[in-house]
């Protein structure tokens, strides 16, 4: 992750994300390069494998400029014609929070001599393109707040037009504070990651192909269903499981470790959301999303062999593991569901 600010770059540097491996033996010994070349079941050289080009991330494409619109909290009666968007372009408040704040459910029918409460607070109009991360930056808030309150929910993609809520007092932030806002990490990439579409368009589909190359602004549509359960990304030996550690943090997934470029595969069919190294602790980094909520993450890989917005099938190689982020070659996996972190191991096969 690149930022403008010593400061807040040096605070990246966060403590090393928890992870472990499946159990059983441990991963067979590599072979010598002669027998590497004659064996075609041999784990792939890194030379021998192409390298993709470094991905530019959707929230470094377009500047986010800090202009939301104070407003106070007032009463707003409906008059014939209006719907929730047009009350919220007149009176500058969100019009997913003025739904929130009178609890009219989907689709959101009102009527005329309604009276309705507008809630008061920073308002962010999202424009084409922006990303939650980026808001988030532009006004030193961390993203999962402004998921918070604006109760966002998956998909996570922002549409042109909406008005975020910003929390927190600008006069009353503290350096730390702001700070926290450059502070990546796996939950803000997956709700935060995606660049907000038009109102009514529609998510790029995913390709099979790792040739074609997605520009940043393009949002892409995930898997809805998860087909089938999970497989190993690997076979190694698990030296972290998941939960807490001895330091007193928690291991969001399992560390696996394997021999330097043993071939790491797909847990299940998905979609790319992310591949880069913009968490200095999980290094080279895949995320897959795979319907119905679940999400698998692939950290510490040594080179990158998908993109954004491809789609891959169950056992594909997605990255040959290394030890960036780390000091020795290993994968840091994990599960998610929804933006919980879950314990990987009752989920995939006995070893």
């Amino acid at each position: 992750m690149r930022t403008n600010a010593g400061l807040i770059g040096a605070l990246l540097l966060g403590p090393l994300v928890g992870g472990c491996i499946p159990p059983g033996a441990g991963p067979a010994a590599r072979p010598a390069p002669a027998q590497r070349e004659a064996d075609p079941t041999a784990a792939p050289r890194r030379e021998d494998v192409p390298a993709l080009p470094a991905p530019v991330s959707a929230w470094e494409a377009r500047r986010v400029t800090a202009d939301a619109r104070t407003i106070s909290a007032s009463e707003y009666v409906v008059v014939s014609g209006d719907t929730l968007r047009r009350i919220a372009d007149r009176t500058g408040a969100g019009s997913e929070a003025i739904a929130r704040a009178n609890n009219i459910p989907p689709p959101y029918t009102i009527r005329v001599g309604q009276r309705l409460s507008i809630p008061g607070g920073r308002y962010h109009l999202v424009r084409e393109g922006e990303t939650g991360i980026a808001i988030a930056r532009a006004y030193g808030v961390n993203w999962s707040r402004i998921v918070a309150e604006n109760d966002l929910t998956e998909p996570y993609i922002l549409r042109t037009g909406m008005r975020l809520l910003i929390p927190g007092d600008p006069q009353t932030m503290t350096l730390e504070e702001r700070a926290a806002a450059f502070r990546l990490n796996i939950d803000d990439i997956v709700t935060g990651g995606q660049p907000a579409i038009g109102e009514t368009a529609r998510p790029t589909r995913p390709t099979a192909s790792s040739a074609r190359i997605l520009p940043p602004d393009a949002a892409v549509a995930g898997p809805t269903t998860l087909r089938g359960g999970f497989a190993w990304p690997v076979k190694g030996t698990i030296v972290r499981r998941f939960g807490p550690i001895a330091s007193g943090e928690r291991s969001d997934g399992l560390k696996i470790a394997v021999p330097l470029d043993t071939p790491v595969l797909a847990a299940a069919d998905g979609t790319v959301a992310y591949v880069g190294s913009e968490i200095p602790s999980l290094g080279g980094l895949v995320i897959l999303q795979h319907g119905s909520g679940w999400t698998s993450v692939y950290g510490h890989a040594g080179q990158l062999l998908v993109q954004r917005g491809q789609s891959v099938k169950r056992g594909q190689m997605i990255a040959l593991s290394g030890d960036s982020g780390t000091n020795r070659a290993q994968l840091h996996f994990e599960l998610r569901q929804g933006r919980t972190p879950v314990d990987p191991l009752p989920r995939l096969p006995a070893r």
